[in-house]
């Protein structure tokens, strides 16, 4: 579980400023299941450059609640759950230097979306929020307020979460600020795996992707490989400490990603079969594939250019669609193009697409 945050202050010196907004999303990797949103009274004046760049002024704030009031709302929001933000040691700073003028310990374990980007999404020009989300057609209101920033930033970790394929990225940079030992006891597997349509992955206690699953309801397809007797089972019921999932929304999708991932993470408990590919070429050389995506409005999208499947992904916006260089900048690139081309081309021949785009 994540709270991805943003936090306004006056300005000042270090160590010095006040909260003057905050905005947290709790969200489940897939879904913002709660959130805070508050202007907060510093109890000290807001640095002038500040009030221009953000639009929150001292009259604003003054019958806003104060840090204390909120600090509990706070602590429960981001309770069990990863904090992340751009440029994350800002507001980690804020916050916990906040709650130690309180005599509160606040420690919570941190993702920072810059460093993430910097790994995911290469070459950008700029990797500052606003550049950032920009050159990647995601849309952004209130700039430089909390609850802007935070919900781009939630739509920009959607993004980092579906570019690491391989599942070790986002992991291996989470800093540990809560001491407590990164292996952790699972205390129920099944239960935190919803009814949906997707991909899961078994991880042993060092974070590592032991099997990969599919199906349209991968809780009942968990819940059966955990009532398994076989050897191979048993052996991946022993060794598992967390699942992780991806919902794909659509069919074509689940193939297309559990044969990819399946040759990239090279599970230890998968049964490796040998790919039969296909010679045959699409009708057309370049088309775009829309599918169902994974939530209302949303479009699953398969990009085809030159005869080769260039990448997938979703995206709920036209104009993301309309323009290339930005829809190539969303999908997420496939290096083995023939496999790749195989599950497509077989998948378009025995079922109805919902809708393709000839380019």
């Amino acid at each position: 579980m994540y709270a991805i945050l943003d936090i306004e202050t006056t300005g000042g010196k270090f160590n010095e400023e006040g909260i003057t907004e905050i905005a947290i999303y709790k969200f489940d990797g897939h879904t913002t299941v709660d959130q805070f949103i508050s202007l907060v009274n510093p109890e000290k004046p807001i640095q002038e450059f500040v009030v221009k760049l953000t639009g929150i002024n001292n009259k604003m704030l003054k019958n806003a609640p104060k840090f204390y009031e909120v600090a509990k709302r706070i602590i429960e929001i981001t309770s069990d759950c990863i904090l992340v933000a751009h440029n994350t040691t800002f507001d980690y700073r804020i916050l916990s230097t906040e709650f130690d003028r309180l005599g509160y310990d606040f420690n919570r374990n941190t993702l920072c979306t810059v460093e993430l980007s910097q790994k995911l999404i290469l070459d950008q020009p700029s990797y500052s929020l606003g550049k950032l989300i920009r050159s990647l057609g995601i849309p952004m209101t209130d700039r430089h307020r909390a609850s802007g920033d935070a919900l781009a930033t939630v739509q920009l970790f959607k993004l980092l979460l579906e570019k690491d394929t391989n599942k070790t990225i986002i992991q291996s940079s989470i800093k540990y600020f809560d001491r407590r030992n990164q292996k952790q006891k699972l205390r129920t597997l099944i239960e935190e795996i919803p009814t949906i349509q997707g991909v899961f992955y078994v991880h042993d206690k060092e974070g590592k992707v032991i099997y990969l699953g599919k199906g349209k309801n991968i809780k009942a397809e968990v819940n059966n490989l955990f009532l398994k007797e076989t050897r191979r089972a048993i052996k991946i019921q022993e060794r598992a400490q967390t699942i992780s999932f991806d919902k794909t929304g659509n069919e074509l999708f689940t193939r297309l990603k559990h044969s990819i991932e399946l040759e990239t993470l090279l599970p230890k408990f998968n049964f490796k079969k040998k790919q039969k590919t296909t010679t045959q070429d699409f009708n057309n050389d370049d088309f775009i594939i829309i599918e169902k995506g994974r939530e209302v409005e949303e479009n699953a999208i398969i990009l085809i250019e030159n005869n080769e499947v260039f990448g997938y992904g979703y995206t709920s916006l036209n104009y993301q669609e309309n323009k290339l260089d930005i829809l190539k900048a969303v999908l997420t690139p496939i290096e083995n193009k023939i496999q790749a081309k195989t599950i497509v081309k077989n998948y378009i021949n025995k079922f109805k697409i919902q809708k393709i785009i000839r380019l």
